[in-house]
């Protein structure tokens, strides 16, 4: 249950409306001359950083995943602009950023583990390159004798 002023992502995870801090600006693109007049793109950052609904492993992901959109205080960035309106640009920054912290949230991958290839198989591979050679040996320079 997420409480007036938050927004859950999953289980644990919440973002604070406090958080967040949207610029409207100029769009570029479609529009016609409402382009020049009406400032439609949004700019929306969350202070990843400082928030208190992010766990300290979910805030570390979240800034590894967010790569050039993270600035070094730890501000996320999402510009949105797809849209005509203010709006529907408005609502699909949120979710993207949503969707950022939720795949943040999901738990790492399992580590690899090392594997070596079987006997047969090496022997396989070395029958295969020996033939490999052969046959490209065969390709040289015919000789008289």
């Amino acid at each position: 249950m997420s409480r007036e002023g938050e927004i859950a992502v999953t289980d644990g995870v919440t973002i604070d409306e406090s958080d967040l801090e949207e610029n409207f600006i100029r769009a570029s693109g479609p529009g016609g001359q409402n382009v020049n007049k009406v400032a439609t793109a949004v700019q929306l950052r969350f202070n990843a950083a400082g928030a208190s609904g992010l766990p300290q492993p979910v805030r570390a992901r979240l800034l590894k995943i967010a790569g050039q959109r993270a600035t070094k205080d730890g501000v996320i960035i999402i510009e949105a602009n797809r849209f005509r309106t203010q709006e529907r640009n408005r609502d699909d920054a949120r979710d993207r950023l949503i969707a950022l912290v939720a795949r943040a949230a999901e738990p790492p991958p399992p580590p690899r583990k090392k594997t070596r290839p079987s006997k047969g198989a090496v022997e396989r591979r070395l029958k295969a390159k020996a033939g490999r050679s052969a046959i490209k040996k065969m390709r040289g320079r015919v000789e008289r004798d």
